[in-house]
């Protein structure tokens, strides 16, 4: 249970890097990670909101953070950059929904972000399928909790 605590630490801090670094910096070379461009559809690939600099901060802080947990920087590093990989995955999905950047969709905001750093951290922590699906479920459930709390610090730009 430990080791799923601190992998939940450790994807939390993935998905609220973009959010703090936003909050300092702004739109300071906040570069979209799509360049613009968009799909056969007509909509943006992944919108203005995910940037370069969201996920590569977001990769080093994980990386930076996982000793502190007693973990290695190579297991920070690919929690970061598949909780990154979730998080434009439902960017990509939302954008095919008409769904607009930063707009609220339960579940495909949060089960990617979270299930696929669990999926690919399972045998180095010698996580079950049960635990990654608790891991999941508590993670769903804290970031929907933790929203409004975000919304008040201003690191959120709506409470959701």
């Amino acid at each position: 249970m430990l080791l799923l605590l601190q992998a939940l630490c450790l994807i939390a801090l993935a998905n609220g890097t973009p959010l703090l670094v936003h909050r300092v910096l702004g739109r300071r070379w906040a570069w979209p990670l799509d360049g613009g461009f968009t799909f056969v559809d007509g909509r943006p690939l992944l919108g203005a909101s995910k940037t370069i600099r969201g996920v590569v901060l977001s990769v080093l802080a994980t990386a930076a953070a996982a000793p502190l947990l007693d973990l290695s920087v190579g297991l920070g590093a690919l929690v970061g950059s598949l909780a990154m990989a979730g998080d434009l995955i439902s960017s990509f999905v939302k954008r095919r929904l008409g769904l607009a950047p930063s707009r609220q969709a339960i579940g495909l905001d949060q089960i990617p972000e979270s299930l696929l750093p669990l999926l690919g951290c399972r045998y180095v922590l010698a996580l079950d399928f049960g635990e990654i699906a608790l891991g999941t479920a508590i993670f769903l459930v804290g970031e929907l909790a933790l929203s409004r709390l975000f919304y008040r610090l201003k690191l959120r730009e709506r409470p959701y």
